[in-house]
């Protein structure tokens, strides 16, 4: 679960998240999207940061009003 109050939606929140998503897929699916990329010549990082926003949709948020 992620903590969230609801005035901290600035753009440093939302990229903190993003940074904390992108962590996540490393370490769930790091060796698999290398692999992958590898293998269709795609780029790594678009991967990655594509992968982390799906990942954000997996999160359970808790808004504090």
């Amino acid at each position: 679960m992620i903590y969230l109050n609801f005035t901290d939606l600035s753009e440093e929140a939302q990229e903190r998240l993003l940074t904390n998503s992108k962590e996540d897929v490393k370490k769930k699916y790091g060796k698999d999207l290398m692999d992958y990329a590898t293998k269709h010549h795609t780029n790594l990082d678009q991967m990655l940061d594509e992968e982390a926003l799906r990942n954000l949709y997996s999160y359970t948020y808790v808004f504090n009003i």
